[in-house]
């Protein structure tokens, strides 16, 4: 039977809000555009008097200021993680999981429906995780983004500076660009100082270009204290191989919650994001190992990694009664 043609309910409210959604990116662009005429016209080419300087401060500021904008675009754009069709729950198995009042009866059909999927983790009731909104088991790390309105794979956060979903596709880009955007305002706030200080003293030349400079200095320490800590936080995250949604609420294993189940080592942590070619670590193009589904788990949960498996096959073969009532007309296999 052929599905009927989704009803499109984009009307001018949705796009209204999609564009709103813009504005804090938006925002950070125009401070990028702006810090680059101040930097390059009013500090390098009208300011600095030394050519050789010159010439210095522009080759290591546009280094900082491509792989910025490079790795803010592919953060940005990059599309997020999205679920495979293989864990979609059909809509038998559903309608039967949502109108079912027994526990058993829930564990059962969403034991059955995951039985062949290589997930580890469970919820706080003991059973597979599930989406009542996406109508899919999720896979682990994975968890719906109420923004997006879908489940989205390793999900990290929704970051409305990027408007997007800092997730496994995009992760790596992001943790560059928070570290090229901290050189970034380290190096302008170095550079510009002794002309910030000519400022104060008196010394520098008259014009609008002057407070360009005083502006230029301020914003750029203003930003860069704080991305420090915000960038240190990833890094610690990255070392632990850890989400910031797994450092609030950590995954559940059939042994229990552990905070460390997905760690393998700080460097096969760090190989996990930024992929095992040195050369590309720091440059913004996809080289994070895995697919986003399947993740190496710590030793500890490597044997219990598909137990799920072999409950599932056991409770298959006696189906509770009273989910054959519900749904006499559907056999679970």
């Amino acid at each position: 039977m052929a599905r009927p043609a989704p009803v499109n309910n984009r009307g001018p409210c949705f796009w209204c809000i999609k564009a709103v959604k813009w504005i804090p990116v938006l925002f950070i662009v125009v401070i990028i555009i702006w810090s680059y005429y101040a930097y390059v016209i009013q500090l390098c080419l009208e300011t600095v008097k030394s050519t050789p300087r010159k010439i210095v401060y522009l080759i290591f500021y546009h280094i900082f200021f491509v792989m910025l904008c490079w790795s803010y675009w592919q953060t940005i754009f990059t599309e997020i993680g999205r679920v495979p069709i293989k864990y979609k729950i059909d809509d038998a198995d559903f309608r039967t999981l949502t109108i079912t009042e027994s526990a058993e009866a829930q564990r059962q059909i969403l034991e059955n429906v995951s039985r062949h999927l290589p997930n580890t983790n469970i919820n706080v009731q003991g059973f597979p995780r599930f989406c009542d909104k996406c109508k899919v088991i999720k896979p682990d790390r994975t968890h719906h983004c109420s923004v997006c309105g879908e489940c989205v794979l390793k999900m990290d956060h929704h970051c409305p500076w990027i408007n997007n979903c800092v997730s496994f596709t995009n992760y790596k880009f992001f943790l560059l660009f928070l570290g090229y955007a901290l050189f970034y305002c380290i190096y302008v706030s170095l550079t510009s100082l002794p002309y910030f200080i000519d400022f104060w003293r008196g010394s520098l030349k008259e014009g609008m270009g002057r407070f360009h400079i005083l502006f230029l200095f301020f914003v750029a320490i203003m930003f860069g204290v704080s991305l420090v800590s915000l960038f240190c936080y990833h890094c610690y995250l990255v070392s632990e191989n850890r989400t910031t949604l797994e450092a609030f609420r950590p995954p559940i294993f059939r042994s229990g919650p552990d905070k460390r189940g997905f760690s393998l080592g700080r460097y096969n942590n760090f190989q996990e994001v930024f992929g095992d070619n040195p050369r590309t670590w720091f440059i913004p193009v996809k080289t994070s190992l895995g697919d986003g589904i399947e993740f190496p788990l710590n030793s500890r949960h490597q044997a219990n990694s598909y137990q799920s498996m072999e409950n599932t096959q056991n409770s298959n073969r006696e189906v509770d009664s009273e989910t054959s009532k519900l749904n006499p007309g559907h056999v679970v296999t």
